[in-house]
């Protein structure tokens, strides 16, 4: 008897740590990148940049936010705004409603991950690596390598309150 008590005791410690453990898998599940921190990075924006000056250990992003529509609701706000007749589809089903060109402050660790779009990216689309001090040239007028597109094609930003953690060009065809 005293050895089935033992067994089963062991065996509800077993089955509360896996539950445990599944529980705090689920809760933290994300798809979003982290921050050196460990911080998840789940928030996703689209916008463009419109300076990126270091200060310090790392840079200050002036961002300009916007909408990144596709189907239905690109259609209507382009047809609202008058780049489309009513009832015409935008060309590659793909708006950028950008309202207001107010700009807000990011701070960009030096390590953050940045891609941009060359004519020959190891990623899709051209997708390419680089470092933030290389996208500070880029927005700055530096010397950099040749992009597939100007900068202005807009980027996709992964943040963590007011921290950058991805920046990755949008291709815009």
């Amino acid at each position: 008897m005293k050895g089935w008590l033992i067994l089963g005791i062991a065996a509800l410690v077993v089955a509360v740590a896996a539950a445990g453990t599944f529980a705090g898998l689920y809760i933290t599940k994300g798809s979003g990148s982290k921050t050196a921190a460990g911080q998840q990075c789940v928030d996703k924006e689209f916008g463009h940049i419109r300076s990126l000056v270091r200060k310090g250990g790392h840079y200050v992003l002036r961002f300009d936010p916007a909408w990144f529509t596709s189907c239905v609701t690109a259609n209507t706000a382009a047809a609202e705004d008058g780049a489309v007749e009513p009832g015409e589809p935008v060309p590659n089903d793909n708006y950028v409603v950008d309202e207001s060109h107010r700009l807000y402050r990011y701070i960009v660790p030096a390590t953050t991950h940045v891609t941009v779009l060359t004519r020959r990216g190891p990623g899709p689309l051209g997708a390419t690596p680089i470092t933030v001090a290389e996208l500070g040239r880029i927005v700055n007028g530096g010397p950099h390598r040749p992009l597939f597109e100007p900068l202005d094609s807009g980027v996709w930003m992964r943040v963590h309150v007011d921290r950058a953690c991805s920046l990755d060009q949008q291709y815009r065809p």
